[in-house]
């Protein structure tokens, strides 16, 4: 029997939605799937990235984001250290070092370079627009 729940979406809102939009689709392949210039007074584009979907959006008259705190590093570990979503993450198949490699070279900041966080897993965070961090795991082979 399958589940009346299923995953849909993660909601970004961006200080500027285009960019981040051509960010997700440069950096991860992303492809724009829904388009709406004026939605309740901001741009709204839905993303496609590994079967996820990304809404990204600008600021809505009369809100005032707060920034997030950036990643911080601890003993053994990372995080926004801060209540709610931390981090979304994408599994990687194939050379995690070697991709986060080529991301760097398009001007990806890591938050956290690739490491080997327990044997055998390979993972690391990638510093995305808008203070959003993304966990990359390499697939087990």
């Amino acid at each position: 029997m399958s589940s009346p729940i299923a995953f849909d979406h993660i909601h970004l809102i961006s200080r500027d939605a285009r960019a981040a939009v051509d960010w997700y689709r440069e950096m991860f392949g992303g492809e724009i799937v829904a388009e709406q210039p004026n939605l309740r007074g901001a741009p709204q584009v839905d993303v496609r990235i590994g079967g996820v979907t990304l809404v990204i959006r600008g600021q809505r008259p009369g809100e005032e984001p707060a920034a997030t705190k950036p990643m911080q590093h601890f003993d053994g570990y990372s995080s926004h250290d801060e209540w709610g979503t931390d981090h979304f993450g994408f599994t990687y198949r194939g050379d995690l070092r070697a991709f986060c490699a080529e991301l760097k070279k398009k001007g990806v900041r890591m938050a956290v370079e690739p490491w080997e966080f327990k044997p055998g897993l390979v993972l690391c965070y990638v510093a995305a627009p808008d203070g959003v961090s993304i966990e990359m795991i390499q697939a087990k082979e």
